[in-house]
């Protein structure tokens, strides 16, 4: 049992120190637009529960 709770915790903390990295990602101007328009959307509150947009999708749908 002692070995399965130590690869737990070692698996844990492969897990924890993969998330820590910094990776440097490079986005496009179209990635950025999308960005920030998103932004504007949310300070303007213009958002959609999930629910309501699983509602219209299903509308869609038919």
């Amino acid at each position: 049992m002692v070995s399965e709770n130590e690869q737990l915790l070692n698996a844990i903390e492969v897990l924890f120190s993969a998330t820590q990295e910094k990776e440097e990602i490079n986005l496009t101007s179209e990635q950025i637009e999308m960005l920030q328009m998103s932004e504007v959307d949310i300070k303007e509150d213009r958002l959609i529960s999930e629910k309501d947009l699983m509602k219209q999708d299903d509308e869609w749908m038919k």
